[in-house]
């Protein structure tokens, strides 16, 4: 027996995945969790016998559903499936599959669209961030047509500005998790920073690495991969996240010099692989570790008091805009914004097996 749920595939910034209303999946979380497992096709690692794309940045999920925050449209729960295991992690956030939950929003009656351009106030349950999304609607309608490019992905579409707020500690409670800009793990120099993405900030030059590495030659490199997975898991007990070995965050960056005049170049992994681009929610980490004195993307960056901060990846770069508060080692973050864009690629039913479903409870009728 097949079930059948109403989903959408869209693109968001350089990830992929599908989009739900939660109303339209269980209620118990492992029979949730189920049912993204089998509309991925998770435990295999090309993903044939589901919607996954066989990389973690097509093998992500968003459940939208109304918010009960009195300065929130809608809640955004992410979720990272597993590909080739069947795993589902809510830890982290995603702001890539984020820049599509203002369009679904609105397509899907959770928000009136305003002749212009209309903010969607998301609510990220993930993390506790509140995130306004400012789409482009003109004539009251969504459009995903227009000028914007974002690296990393082919074409252009309408601009999506993303504007965070409330990201500083939001899953150790502290922007700096150990109290320290830079901290000795492992034999090399971090900096353990919680800024919309728990991350480990590392100098592409303490590995015997450029920081310019392309992906492939990056993903080639065993003993690298191994060193960071490594450092990756003694920080994340130090950072008060515990055993890390089954958990996608803290997420850990290589970084550089930038290549222009300003900014900062990072290689950012997920956290076995390194990325094609560049997570948005790991560039605002790693943008606002550049204006906190002592860590080591401040000291790499160049232009750090420039409004926007370049952050360079393999396939470009990403612009994010960091509001401090505060100076020298007091420095906060306020708030963080950048632009994105997404689009639908299609709209029906994923069909879940009977025999994929882990518990069984009823699936909730499309609401």
């Amino acid at each position: 027996m097949q079930h059948s749920i109403p989903c959408v595939m869209m693109r968001g910034g350089t990830s992929r995945g599908l989009y739900f209303r939660a109303a339209d999946l269980p209620l118990d979380r492992a029979a949730r969790d189920a049912v993204l497992l089998a509309a991925m096709g998770a435990t295999d690692p090309t993903q044939i016998d589901g919607a996954g794309g066989a990389t973690s940045v097509t093998s992500k999920v968003a459940i939208v559903s109304p918010s009960t925050h009195k300065d929130a449209d809608v809640d955004y729960l992410f979720a990272q499936v597993g590909v080739d295991k069947p795993s589902v992690d809510t830890a982290p956030s995603c702001g890539n599959i984020l820049a599509g939950v203002g369009p679904f929003a609105i397509e899907n009656g959770y928000v009136a669209a305003q002749d212009g351009e209309t903010t969607v106030r998301v609510r990220n349950v993930n993390t506790g961030a509140m995130i306004d999304c400012v789409v482009q609607t003109p004539n009251h309608q969504v459009t995903y047509e227009g000028d914007t490019s974002v690296d990393g992905v082919p074409g252009t579409s309408a601009p999506i500005r993303l504007e965070f707020r409330q990201i500083a500690g939001g899953k150790t409670g502290r922007l700096l998790p150990t109290g320290k800009a830079r901290d000795r793990v492992c034999g090399v120099d971090v900096s353990c920073v919680d800024l919309a993405m728990p991350m480990v900030l590392v100098a592409a030059e303490s590995l015997g690495r450029t920081g310019y590495e392309s992906k492939a030659e990056l993903d080639a490199d065993a003993d690298l991969l191994d060193r960071l997975e490594t450092i990756r898991r003694a920080a994340g007990r130090l950072m008060g996240l515990g055993d890390v070995s089954n958990s996608v965050i803290p997420k850990i960056a290589i970084l550089a010099k930038s290549r222009g005049d300003s900014g900062i170049s990072s290689r950012y992994f997920t956290p076995g692989r390194c990325h094609a681009a560049h997570a948005a929610t790991g560039a605002i980490c790693v943008a606002g570790a550049t204006r906190i004195n002592g860590t080591i993307a401040h000291a790499l960056a160049n232009g750090t008091d420039d409004s926007e901060i370049r952050v360079e990846h393999p396939g470009g770069a990403i612009e994010i805009g960091i509001v401090t508060k505060g100076f020298g080692a007091a420095t906060g973050i306020d708030a963080a914004f950048l632009t994105r864009t997404a689009r639908p690629i299609f709209s029906g039913q994923v069909f879940v097996p009977q025999s994929a479903l882990a518990v069984e409870p009823a699936i909730q009728a499309a609401a």
